[in-house]
């Protein structure tokens, strides 16, 4: 299976629909863990791999996976029980179905698990993974809030996990030769980067299903877990789209959609973390049955540089990337003195400022083909090297994404200082470490 191409969940979808999971099932294998210790396993050993949320991004990161002839499927855990015995049966004869993510993780059998889950779960279920001794593929958004954010990234650090955040975009050609161009000082001094997610749903959004009993087989206290309680709403889990209506389970859309795209100039710029964030934004048209945003403006502010934000659930309108019919339509601008380069997962072109860009020809291609960003972690899971999207970079794509929300609620800029990783404004601090509804508890000692 060719892992070179951009992987897209269009793409997924349409691989597991055309492959199935059932072909990489291994009836009899040794999990690396067994032979060769914990988190390096030998040549000829298997990765013993685990999902947790059995929904239908995790069940394309875990067919990816099992496309692998040294990888095994060895469990699959979720709390609606149709869901994980439904994956499980992809893969009979070597997986088993956990409703609990704690007894998995104690498997001997797991090396490593896609923790595709709803956000809200994304840190707590990480952190257990790091202490379990587990390495990890974890969905975006990495996590919610800016506490969450470090947490996950310091216990990755502690326990020495090998950890890989899914913004598949980032193993596509089209993002490496941007990073190049923009690398290669061309445009001159960039001063600006706009970045933007837009469609438009109507007021009617993703519509007002009432709020009712679970069914049967879902756990509901469990799925809604460390979050306040609130009643079921069939829209909530029905899929990742509607999912990102829901604020508690979700953050919105920012958080559902912008670490693919501003994953590209903190890239190609090497951003830090900004100093000051600025959010605009609230529910204005939509009236369904979710409570997110449908308009946000950011702005990030970092030294000698401005990043925004553009956000919109009510009109799809996205200047060079379409017009007319509502679409979901995205893209990244950066302007430089010598001209604007723009961008979105399948495209760029460069816009000269008349005469002062010299020479627009693309340079040398430098960054190496990715073999895919599933099969990028699991080669480290072997070298014990960080993938691409480690949580060290990827802390400064998920932190500026929490501040911007915050900011949103505080309805005030936040000011942070990058050096001490703080948030300069101690009610602003406060908020960013969220409190878990018991038995949960956020791993303090992390953050």
């Amino acid at each position: 299976m060719s892992q070179t191409r951009r992987i897209s969940r269009r793409s997924f979808m349409h691989r597991i629909a055309a492959t199935g999971a059932t072909g990489a099932a291994v009836p009899y294998f040794v999990p690396a863990g067994v032979l060769a210790g914990p988190g390096r396993p030998g040549a000829n050993d298997k990765i013993g791999v685990g999902l947790i949320g059995c929904g239908g991004m995790g069940t394309a990161n875990l067919t990816a996976c099992a496309g692998r002839a040294d990888v095994a499927v060895t469990g699959t855990c979720d709390v609606w029980k149709s869901r994980r015995e439904t994956v499980a049966a992809q893969f009979k004869g070597t997986a088993k179905p956990y409703h609990d993510y704690r007894e998995m993780l104690q498997a001997k059998d797991i090396d490593a698990v896609i923790i595709a889950t709803p956000p809200h779960w994304h840190c707590r279920i990480a952190v257990d993974a790091c202490e379990a001794g587990k390495d990890l593929y974890l969905q975006k958004p990495m996590t919610i809030h800016v506490g969450e954010s470090f947490a996950v990234r310091n216990a990755v650090r502690k326990h020495k996990r090998v950890c890989q955040i899914g913004t598949q975009i980032h193993a596509g050609e089209n993002y490496r030769r941007v990073v190049e161009y923009i690398r290669s000082g061309k445009l001159g001094p960039i001063s600006v980067a706009r970045t933007f997610n837009v469609m438009n749903q109507g007021p009617e959004g993703i519509g007002n299903e009432p709020n009712s009993d679970p069914p049967a087989d879902l756990d509901w206290d469990r799925w809604v877990g460390p979050v306040p309680m609130q009643r079921y709403n069939p829209l909530a889990v029905q899929n990742a789209y509607n999912n990102c209506s829901f604020m508690a389970f979700s953050g919105g859309w920012t958080p559902g959609m912008a670490p693919h795209i501003v994953d590209l100039p903190v890239w190609a710029l090497d951003l830090g973390f900004p100093e000051v964030t600025y959010c605009s934004g609230g529910r204005y048209t939509i009236k369904d049955a979710g409570d997110a945003p449908d308009v946000q403006e950011v702005l990030w502010q970092y030294p000698g540089f401005t990043m925004t934000w553009m956000m919109s659930l009510v009109n799809s309108f996205a200047f060079d990337f379409g017009r007319g019919e509502p679409a979901r339509r995205l893209g990244i601008y950066f302007h430089g003195v010598n001209g604007t380069l723009y961008a979105n997962y399948d495209m760029h072109q460069v816009v000269p400022e008349g005469t002062r860009l010299k020479d627009p020809q693309p340079p040398e291609k430098s960054i190496p083909p990715s073999p895919g960003h599933e099969y990028e972690w699991l080669d480290c899971i072997r070298s014990r090297k960080q993938p691409s999207c480690n949580p060290d970079y990827h802390c400064r794509i998920d932190v500026p994404i929490g501040l911007a929300n915050l900011s949103m609620n505080l309805r005030r800029a936040i000011r942070f200082d990058p050096l001490k990783e703080k948030i300069v404004d101690d009610e602003a601090a406060r908020l960013a470490v969220p409190t878990y509804r018991g038995p949960w508890k956020f791993p303090a000692k992390y953050a």
